[in-house]
This record gives structure tokens, sequence and C-alpha cells, in this order.
């Protein structure tokens, strides 16, 4: 993917303005009964980039969006998922930075031929777990990625209502429980961008196992204080974005 300046550079060269499913009403698979990756623990630094490709340039979008930059510290920390359905926009990269991140004036130039890739985008830095945990999560560590290159990922953002901050992330927080089919999750809180708290990944093997989650979470929707119940308690806003990985 092109570095965090050069994406900057084309949000200055734009001058454009300025979401993981947490499994709602389900519960886990006893093998999995950790909390989602950054529950209470955030160390490191990411950058969250949405983008909505130009007409008729989503291919070349894609295909630039997942080329790693050789010029950076960490060229190949970042995943690249593809909008299947759900929110309005085409891609979100998701590049570690580690424990700080600076931003320079100075920039990087874009190349001419890049400029008019996207229609609009937004950034976020967010804090989240170690690039260890995030990648165990979402299924990119050592060699996993070439295995899990059928997996589903649920993207989702949060607003929480007024005063309803730490209740919000207390249910975004919970591990999930044993009829959820998700293989991974990751929570992430933003520092500086969007209009958004939390960020949330959720990781499925498969459109299979996302169904069979789906058809679980359903089932409970409607008893007294489901998940899904408690989560409209706290949250004045949100989206689901259901997506496919295109890098690594």
């Amino acid at each position: 993917m092109k570095s965090l300046t050069s994406i900057i550079a084309i949000t200055l060269f734009n001058l454009l303005p300025l979401t993981v499913v947490h499994a709602q009403g389900t519960t886990k698979s006893p093998e999995k009964s950790a909390a989602p990756a950054g529950a209470g623990k955030r160390t490191d630094v990411y950058h969250v980039h949405f983008t909505k490709a130009a007409l008729g340039k989503a291919t070349q979008l894609g295909d630039w969006l997942k080329t790693p930059n050789p010029n950076e510290p960490m060229p190949d920390h970042f995943i690249v998922l593809r909008h299947q359905d759900g929110d309005a926009w085409d891609y979100v990269v998701i590049t570690h930075l580690g424990p700080k991140a600076t931003v320079e004036a100075a920039g990087t130039a874009v190349p001419p031929d890049k400029r008019d890739l996207s229609a609009w985008h937004n950034d976020t830095f967010v804090n989240g777990p170690s690039w260890e945990d995030f990648t165990r999560a979402m299924g990119i560590d050592g060699d996993s990625a070439s295995k899990s290159s059928g997996s589903v990922y649920s993207v989702s953002y949060y607003r929480p209502a007024p005063g309803h901050r730490e209740q919000l992330e207390k249910a975004l927080s919970e591990a999930p429980g044993a009829n959820d089919t998700s293989a991974g999750n990751v929570l992430m809180q933003h520092l500086e961008g969007g209009p958004w708290t939390f960020l949330t990944v959720a990781r499925y093997n498969s459109w299979d196992d996302f169904a069979t989650g789906e058809k679980n979470s359903v089932a409970q929707t409607t008893k007294k204080d489901s998940p899904w119940s408690r989560m409209r308690d706290h949250t004045d806003f949100h989206t689901d974005t259901l997506t496919d990985r295109i890098a690594p």
C-alpha cells in the first residue's frame, strides 16, 4: 500500500472534508473465549483510510492501495479490505504505524496517474492492539494469509450516545459467546479524524460461517436484555459493512 504520507498528500491535493461488527446478539464458541484484540489494552497507533473509487477506477485504485511502499519502515504492516455490502466506501486500508505517528508538512508527492483514482476519502488515526495481536485476529500472521484468503470481514464504526461512551466500549469489549462464529475480532478507538469513536472488525473464516452467525444472532434479538438491545441503549450512530480481503 502507498505510504501514510502519500495518503495525506491525496487529502491535501483534493481538499476533501472529512465502522467490527461486534457479534450483536450472539454467543461464542468455547475455543474463542478471548475478548477482542484491543479491548482494554491499545498500545499501537493505526491509520484508517476509507475511500470511494472514482467512476471506472475501482480496479486501479485497489491495485495501488494493495501495493507495499518499499520506502516505509514497515511496508507490509497493513490490510486492505474491499466493500461487498454496506456503507458507501469501496476500500478500507488499516495501516500499522507503531507506538506513535507523525505528520510532516512536506508530505509525499502523489504520482499524477494516481491523483484521480479516488472520488472521496476520509482518514482517522486510532489506537489499537499490537501488530502481533492484530494480525492474529485478522488471520494474516505468519503463513496464515494464504490459508485465510476466503475470510469475510465485517467492519463497523460507532459513535456513542452522549454520556454513554464507557458503556458502549464495555459492550464492544465483551468476549463473543458460544454461538458466535467469528474467528477473530479487533477493537480500535479514535484518536484524530473521522466523526466516530470506535472501530471494530470481525473476521469469519467463510461466508457460510458468517451466515451461520447471523442466523444465531437473529434468534437472540428479541430476548430481554439481548446484546442487540443493549447496544442500542448506548449507540448514537453506527454502520456495518461486509468485505473481503485483497491484501495481504
